[in-house]
Parts: C-alpha cells; sequence; structure tokens
C-alpha cells in the first residue's frame, strides 16, 4: 500500500487582491503552487494531484508530467468539492491506502512533513495532523476507511473537519517548513521579505 499526495489550488481566493489566481502569485520568482507541488513530489509520495478549478488552463500547465491535474467542477462551493474531486480520482488505485492533503498558498510547507504523515500512517494512523510548535496545521493525512466520510463534507471546509468526528494522531513537524497561509497580499509581501533575505 502507498500514501498518494495531493494540493488543492481550485480555492476561490477572495481575500487575495493580486488581480490572478492567488496559487500564481510569485514568491521568489516562483508561483505559490510551484512551491506547493515541489514539497509534495520531492516528498516521493505518488501519486501526486493537483485540483484546480474549472477553465485554469495556466494553473494546470504549472504541473509536471509527474503530476495528476484534476478539476474541481464545483470548487466554488468550497473546499470539499475540491477534497472530494482528489478522492475521485484515487480511487480507482487500488493500491494507495491514504492521501496527504496540502494546499496551495502555503508554500513553506516542507517534503518532511509529507513524509512524516505517511510514516504515521504507516504505524496505523488513519487519520494524522501536522503540528509545528503545538499548532495543527498541514498536511492532514487521510485514510482510505475515511474518504467516505470526507465526501459527506460540504461548502468550505476541508479535512480538518472529520477531526470533529475522527481521532487524528497528531505527528510533530515544527521545523520541517513554515505552515503559515497567504491569505492576503501582505501575507505574501511578509514571505518575499524573508525569503529575500541572506
Amino acid at each position: 500500500m502507498k500514501v498518494a499526495a495531493a494540493v488543492l489550488a481550485a480555492g476561490q481566493g477572495t481575500r487575495f487582491a493580486g488581480g490572478e489566481p492567488k496559487p500564481l502569485a510569485l514568491l521568489g520568482g516562483r508561483s505559490l503552487v510551484s512551491w506547493a507541488l515541489d514539497a509534495a513530489l520531492s516528498s516521493d509520495l505518488r501519486p501526486v494531484v493537483l485540483a484546480v478549478p474549472a477553465d485554469a488552463d495556466t494553473l494546470a500547465s504549472t504541473a509536471t508530467a509527474e503530476v495528476q491535474v484534476v478539476v474541481a467542477e464545483h470548487a466554488a462551493q468550497g473546499i470539499a468539492w475540491s477534497l472530494r474531486a482528489v478522492l475521485d480520482q484515487l480511487e480507482g488505485i487500488d493500491d494507495v491506502s491514504a492521501v496527504c492533503v496540502g494546499l496551495a498558498d502555503q508554500p513553506r510547507i516542507g517534503a518532511n512533513a509529507y513524509r512524516r504523515l505517511a510514516a504515521a500512517h504507516g504505524d496505523g494512523a488513519e487519520m494524522a495532523v501536522a503540528i509545528y510548535d503545538g499548532q495543527r496545521g498541514n498536511p492532514v493525512l487521510i485514510g482510505r476507511s475515511l474518504w467516505s466520510a470526507a465526501r459527506e463534507l460540504d461548502g468550505d471546509v476541508g479535512a480538518k473537519a472529520l477531526m470533529q468526528d475522527h481521532d487524528a494522531t497528531e505527528v510533530d513537524c515544527t521545523g520541517t517548513g513554515d505552515p503559515r497561509d497567504v491569505d492576503t497580499l501582505d501575507d505574501l509581501h511578509a514571505l518575499e521579505e524573508e525569503t529575500g533575505r541572506p
């Protein structure tokens, strides 16, 4: 059995006023989604799936040949629909027993966070969440036994909503990366300043 990785990039980004889809905003000369995909790919988890909204050809084109791109047709209704699209893509791959889900607007999540969650699954965890300095963050691992429950989610709620009804193994990922997300241009500028520091 193996663990897949997914990056959700189909959100509306309503608080981001950058004039372009938020995942395409540049950080250190590279798009946010490219940073997120690099972490997922570098983790060696496979397959890697990228969820994009409909009519997002430019966003989809950022994916390399190693990435499976799936269109979240109802992404405007919330992140739950992006998650469903990923699970539908993986459903028929019988040897995938779990998926680690990250977000395109968290460009500093590291590959080791994905690896540590996959290791927790190898030790029996059906749901696991990355912890940074004691705070829950991303990615989140969802075992196949919980995919049906995940498909019942609706609106702008993601994998973390499952933790209200299912125990999650907390996996310390402190030091593997920065879990901050980019919601606004100010968030992006703050990360840009840090990226430029020696």
